[in-house]
């Protein structure tokens, strides 16, 4: 693996080689395929977005730590060329694109203004971009990928949802000879002085699974968050709640890595019939 320097110094980016693209598309196929298994629909969002639609989701109030920006070079006065590295700040016009740290905010953009069905599945995978305080080789990334399943619909429908695939998740897992903790974590989907921010204090909206420090996958629920910031609404007229499932698949290489001693062939046979043994769990309820 050719890793590029980040901005600090410490390695952020990573080109993979054949073994571990490879192993990439073997753990996306096998969560793509228990999407479909259970009805999702699929999506195809883009790398970046307006900023004004990456707001109303407080991602500045909430994220701002992770937050990167996209600007063009501005072209009214000087040819602007790169000095050490970098272009500065005069030489670009205004940022008025960000770049997503999750994948999921593609599925609410999508459905905006629309009436959903009780019952709405969809998957999508996408770049995600983090500015972090360090980066660690593939556990932590400037960049990375992150396919996401995304329930939209009745209450009870996003948290079926998150049960099937938490069952799913640890069942793959143990056939891998993985050993996930599960816990709960404090993503601020909400702002912190509100009444859900202090609901997610008393039931937390995020559950990562974790392989020994590093977090591979997660399920969250966002209740009607979303569904009220991008006006989807029921039939009924009520907001749509949402929740999703998401796997950094980098961080899933990383470990495989470390269980297969790096022999990362070894490693895409063994998702491979990891998924195949789990091949015929029926979709949420």
């Amino acid at each position: 693996m050719n890793r590029l320097t980040g901005h600090d110094g410490q390695p952020a980016l990573a080109i993979l080689g054949p073994p571990a693209t490879r192993l990439l598309h073997e753990l996306d196929h096998t969560f793509t395929t228990w999407a479909h298994h259970a009805g999702a629909q699929p999506l195809t969002p883009p790398p970046l977005y307006p900023v004004t639609d990456l707001e109303k989701f407080d991602v500045y109030t909430n994220f701002p730590h992770l937050a990167w920006t996209a600007a063009p070079l501005d072209l009214t006065g000087a040819p602007h060329k790169p000095h050490d590295g970098r272009f500065t700040p005069d030489a670009l016009a205004d940022a008025r694109y960000g770049l997503p740290h999750a994948t999921c905010y593609g599925a609410y953009l999508y459905y905006e203004g629309t009436t959903v069905p009780d019952d709405a599945l969809v998957t999508l995978v996408n770049r995600c971009f983090r500015n972090e305080d360090h980066y660690d080789g593939l556990r932590r990334l400037a960049s990375f990928q992150m396919r996401e399943i995304v329930a939209i619909g009745t209450h009870e429908h996003t948290q079926a949802v998150l049960h099937h695939f938490t069952e799913r998740i640890l069942a793959f897992a143990a056939h891998l000879g993985l050993d996930l903790g599960k816990a709960p974590a404090g993503d601020p989907f909400f702002q912190n002085d509100g009444a859900r921010a202090l609901l997610q204090k008393l039931n937390p909206v995020k559950h990562e699974f974790h392989y020994g420090d590093l977090a591979i996958a997660s399920v969250n629920t966002h209740r009607n968050f979303f569904g009220e910031r991008c006006g989807i609404t029921l039939t009924t007229g009520e907001h749509a709640y949402t929740s999703c499932t998401a796997f950094g698949l980098e961080r899933w290489i990383a470990v495989l890595t470390d269980r297969f001693d790096g022999d990362l062939d070894h490693a895409t046979e063994a998702v491979r019939d990891a998924a195949t043994a789990g091949a015929g769990a029926a979709g949420p309820s």
